[in-house]
């Protein structure tokens, strides 16, 4: 799954992604991940803009929360899109748009493979 946050109180954003082998998966690590992010905001936008060339640490921080630097340049049209407040806990019922998504891409595969 991908990520990208566009954090408010410096202007930058931040792209990552994770991989996950089951739907229930992908939404625990989803949250563990917005929790992560939200709470490292400072660490994060350091290392990965005042100290860009040192990205190694950045991706090394970034590993031991299961998640990866995304070097992709676009991201994809159709996304869904949240607005968390920074350090807040996420309210269970913002994620539910997100569910749907990730419940339509993952059926998505399985509707082609029937109509063949």
């Amino acid at each position: 799954m991908r990520i990208q946050v566009h954090y408010h109180r410096h202007a930058w954003t931040l792209t990552v992604y994770f991989l996950a082998g089951s739907f229930d998966r992908a939404m625990k690590k989803l949250e563990e991940s917005l929790d992560f992010l939200q709470k490292h905001e400072e660490k994060l936008w350091f290392w990965g803009v005042d100290r860009a060339e040192d990205m190694g640490f950045s991706a090394e921080f970034l590993k031991e929360a299961g998640l990866k630097l995304d070097q992709r340049s676009e991201f994809p049209r159709k996304a869904t899109s949240l607005s968390l407040a920074p350090e807040k806990e996420v309210p269970a019922f913002v994620l539910g748009p997100v569910r749907r998504g990730l419940a339509e891409l993952v059926a998505a595969p399985r509707t082609a493979l029937a109509g063949d």
